[in-house]
This record gives C-alpha cells, structure tokens and sequence, in this order.
C-alpha cells in the first residue's frame, strides 16, 4: 500500500516528508484538501510504467494495421481528413 502526506506537510518539511514516508511505502500520494492529487514513485519504477504503456500503443498500432485500420497518403490529404473529422 502507498504511503500519504498532505501537500501542508510537504510544503512545511519538503522533501523530507517524502523521504520518511518513502523508507516505509515505494509509493507515496500527496492529498491536497483531503483529496488524493499526486503520486510520487521511485524513479525505477516510473519508467518501467512508461515501457508498458509505449508496448501497448505498439501492440494497438500493429492490431489497426492487421485490420486495415490505416491511411496512406500525402501529409496534405491526412490534414485535411483531420480537419474534416
């Protein structure tokens, strides 16, 4: 489970209220006004989620091109079908 601050408590004590939280939890959210805002996560792992939604657009991109979901054309023609969408 993530550890929580209050975005009071990161202001006053800065970074170091992330550091206390963070030897507990990996993930650490920041409420401002009693609501979940922010995440903070270790570098490691923000970039592993990074990778995983780069693969997925890949995966999408090769599902449209396998069911013909695609356009050829000028840059001229994609732009005015984008205009017309």
């Amino acid at each position: 489970m993530a550890g929580q601050i209050t975005a009071n408590d990161l202001k006053i004590k800065g970074i170091g209220a992330i550091e206390q939280v963070v030897t507990d939890e990996r993930e650490v959210i920041i409420t401002v006004r009693g609501k979940q805002k922010y995440v903070v996560l270790p570098i490691e792992e923000y970039n592993q989620l990074r990778e995983f939604e780069l693969d997925a657009a890949i995966q999408e991109a090769k599902r449209d091109i396998a069911e013909g979901r695609y356009h050829t054309g000028s840059i001229e023609e994609h732009i005015a079908r984008v205009h017309h969408v």
